[in-house]
């Protein structure tokens, strides 16, 4: 138990560093909306498919938000806390309850695409009520869309490759 324990904690160090370069590596400022696309939705969601919910939550977090802090959106840090670590929540935990049902090819789709939904609304929200945006936030609401989308697919790819090595499969089912 305890050996599981090391091995999901130093995986999910990973995966936040994974996330932060993914982030960090395709950084595209946005016009007109203060954001930038990035590939990090992409780690995110791997993140939560494979480490589950609580372990992807804190390095999908942690991850972005340190991604934030040295791009120089620090503004957008706790929002980004706690989107993409409630993102995570969201897909692991949706990856649970649909891949026995409708298998996990159209779980990852669909609880990814969950996910993202609630990273564009989350944004949104985030911008217009705690940043004082107001409507004017919904200018990035088409970004974070495209992100999303990019983040989905690609994630989808990986985890479908990763998927077929046994040793995966059997971690990824444990969550």
């Amino acid at each position: 138990m305890r050996h599981n324990k090391l091995q999901k904690l130093t995986l999910s160090a990973l995966f936040a560093a994974l996330i932060y370069v993914a982030t960090n590596i395709i950084h595209i400022p946005t016009p007109g909306t203060n954001g930038y696309l990035n590939l990090g939705d992409s780690m995110v969601l791997l993140g939560a498919f494979l480490l589950g919910p609580w372990y992807g939550a804190a390095a999908a977090g942690i991850g972005s938000l340190l991604a934030d802090l040295l791009l120089g959106y620090a503004a957008y840090a706790p929002g980004t806390l706690l989107i993409k670590g409630l993102m995570a929540v969201m897909a692991a935990f949706g990856l649970k309850v649909l891949r026995d049902r409708i298998g996990i090819t159209a779980g990852v789709l669909i609880s990814g695409a969950a996910a993202e939904l609630w990273m564009a609304i989350g944004y949104f929200g985030y911008e217009s009520a705690i940043l004082g945006y107001g409507l004017a936030a919904a200018a990035g609401i088409a970004g974070n869309a495209l992100q999303g989308a990019v983040g989905l697919a690609l994630s989808a790819v990986i985890y479908q490759s990763l998927y077929h090595i046994p040793a995966v499969r059997k971690s990824v089912c444990a969550f």
